[in-house]
Parts: structure tokens; sequence; C-alpha cells
């Protein structure tokens, strides 16, 4: 299994409709960031995914690092 790559150190914030489901990349391969567009394939990294609660921005871990998922827990200012 290939480990994840950081496209950055920061969070994306993306907005969301609530009851929707998104794919967030958790390889971090995606031209599509932060979710997946199946550039994983081979790696042995799956997507996570996320169903929305709330239409509202959201902030999508961008370091792949996050320890609650898709979502940014500001594991990033570790790093």
């Amino acid at each position: 299994m290939a480990d994840p790559i950081a496209p950055q150190a920061f969070p994306y914030f993306a907005a969301v409709e609530e009851g929707k489901k998104y794919q967030w990349c958790a390889c971090g391969r995606s031209a599509a960031q932060p979710f997946c567009d199946g550039s994983h394939a081979g790696t042995g990294i799956t997507p996570v995914e996320y169903t929305a609660t709330a239409t509202k921005k959201m902030s999508f871990c961008g370091c792949k690092a996050s320890k609650s998922g898709a979502l940014c827990d500001g594991s990033h200012n570790s790093l």
C-alpha cells in the first residue's frame, strides 16, 4: 500500500449540500481535490465517503493526516 501524498498543508474549503454523499480523496493524488477522481487506483488507498449533514461550506483535510477522516482536525499544524 502506498502512502498518502499531502497536496497542501492546510484545509480545502468546499460547499456541500445536505444529504449528498461525497468521496473525499484519501490518497492525495486527485486533480479534483478535496474529492476523489479515481487517481487512487493501484495505491491500496480508497476514498472516504462523507455525507453532508447540512448545506454549508466545510473544511476538508488537505494534508491527508486528519484523524477525523475527511474533515480537517488541525493535524496540519503539527506536520
